[in-house]
């Protein structure tokens, strides 16, 4: 005979791991810290500025 299982444990394991894969998914997506962010706008605005420089007047 096959040992019982606590269907309330099972429920909030399933729902712990679910937690847990939506939140690696989230620090790939958004896990970037404070200085990444500020580098990455710095080379915006400097690849916007290059690009208006380029431009000519009609």
């Amino acid at each position: 005979m096959a040992e019982p299982i606590n269907l309330n444990k099972a429920r909030k394991a399933r729902a712990q791991t679910a937690a847990k894969t939506a939140a690696k998914a989230n620090r790939v997506r958004f896990g970037r810290t404070k200085a990444e962010r500020s580098v990455s706008k710095l080379e915006a605005e400097n690849a916007a500025r290059a690009l208006d420089r380029t431009k000519r007047e009609d």
